[in-house]
């Protein structure tokens, strides 16, 4: 009798927070629906609506540790994949040929400003390398929305931003297994391992894809959609946990993941992920707002302050690098306010050194910055729109 009581108690739990969570996506669409009405970004209203039912919240849902951390580390990696999707081999090495010098421009002014800034802020050299990432990456997932909301895919502007974002996201390849290294303590040796180890994955990569199609990929393109979307959902959970078991980042091989799936298999996973892909992102983002408390992000506010206008900045002077040669002379602030949005990157690299007790407010300060970000190149885009195409 009571093992049946408990049972029954037990699937009550379970059925409450099915319902809450139910409640929690219908209210997301909602948000969602919002931000296209307004034309603005729908990530700071996925990570405000985390921050309203997370810790301490106007209504707090009761979700285990485990069940946020596998949630946002799910929601990461399909984001990372769908992202993946829309580059190729032959794109990065392109970028890495025509813009390598952006990258150097791009680490001088947007991650050393921020290391200097968190070594002022007393967070060590640790800090200083956890916030130069954060700081540095733009988030290629805000950035391809407001450029195809805008109309400007096909501009050399859009041209110009994603060979910067996708040079960017190349270059945190080496960069994440090196963080996570120093964030478990494991040393110089550690850290040239993976690194060494990511380099090689890296080029690994490239040299399978560039320019050719891996063997029996056109063959998948006549399965069933069930069949394709399940083996390829499978393939980047697998390989992106066994890199983390090798010491390589499990977000970056899932990028890899979508960016070897080329050809006609690119082009049919595109036009099925598309719909998903607003998910995950409300999956990544509303998970990262539900294991922070507002009053901590309220508290570090004044701090992501900072690191916003130094990073706006930062990005608006390698707009003006980028596209310094075009004839606009309004292009190049539209490829600032492209670059501006910090987002998912950053918030896995938050999220990978938090572990550590002397960067308590990480976390909080990184939703700050990609809240603030965001909405401050959304302004920005629509104030260059209404005053020079209007």
């Amino acid at each position: 009798m009571w093992q049946t009581i408990q049972a029954s108690a037990s699937s009550s739990g379970v059925n409450f927070v099915i319902l809450e969570l139910g409640i929690v996506f219908l209210a997301l669409s909602l948000l969602a629906w919002i931000a296209l009405k307004f034309k603005i970004s729908s990530v700071p209203l996925f990570l405000l609506a985390g921050l309203s039912l997370g810790k301490g919240g106007i209504a707090p849902l009761d979700l285990s540790e485990d069940f946020l951390n596998v949630g946002a580390e799910i929601g990461a990696l399909l984001l990372m994949l769908v992202l993946g999707l829309e580059y190729s081999a032959s794109d990065l090495v392109q970028s890495l040929k025509s813009r390598w010098h952006s990258g150097v421009v791009d680490l001088l002014l947007n991650a050393l400003p921020a290391a200097v800034l968190a070594l002022v802020l007393g967070y060590g050299l640790f800090g200083a390398l956890a916030f130069s990432g954060i700081m540095f990456v733009s988030s290629s997932g805000i950035a391809s929305q407001m450029i195809r909301e805008t109309g400007w895919a096909k501009s050399n502007v859009a041209k110009r931003t994603t060979g910067v974002l996708v040079l960017e996201d190349i270059m945190l390849a080496p960069y994440l297994p090196l963080v996570a290294t120093a964030t478990l303590g494991l040393g110089a040796l550690g850290g040239l391992i993976s690194v060494g180890v990511a380099l090689v994955i890296t080029a690994g990569v490239f040299l399978i894809s560039h320019g050719r199609e891996l063997p029996g990929l056109r063959a998948l393109t006549h399965q069933g959609p069930g069949v394709l979307l399940l083996l390829v959902f499978g393939s980047a959970l697998a390989i992106s946990g066994a890199a983390n078991f090798a010491g390589f980042s499990g977000a970056i091989a899932a990028f890899f993941v979508g960016m070897l799936l080329t050809g006609e298999v690119a082009e049919s996973l595109r036009s099925r992920f598309a719909p998903l892909r607003e998910i995950y992102s409300a999956i990544f983002f509303l998970f990262f707002g539900l294991s922070i408390s507002y009053v901590d992000v309220l508290a570090v506010l004044p701090v992501a302050l900072l690191f916003t206008v130094i990073g706006v900045a930062g990005k608006f002077g390698l707009g003006w690098w980028v596209g310094r040669d075009l004839t606009d002379p309004t292009s190049w602030k539209r490829i600032g306010a492209f670059l501006s949005p910090r987002g998912e990157f950053s918030m896995i690299i938050a999220s990978t050194v938090a572990i550590d007790s002397a960067l308590a407010g990480i976390k909080e300060i990184t939703l700050g910055v990609v809240v603030l970000t965001s909405l401050t190149s959304t302004l920005l885009i629509r104030a260059f729109r209404s005053k020079f195409e209007n």
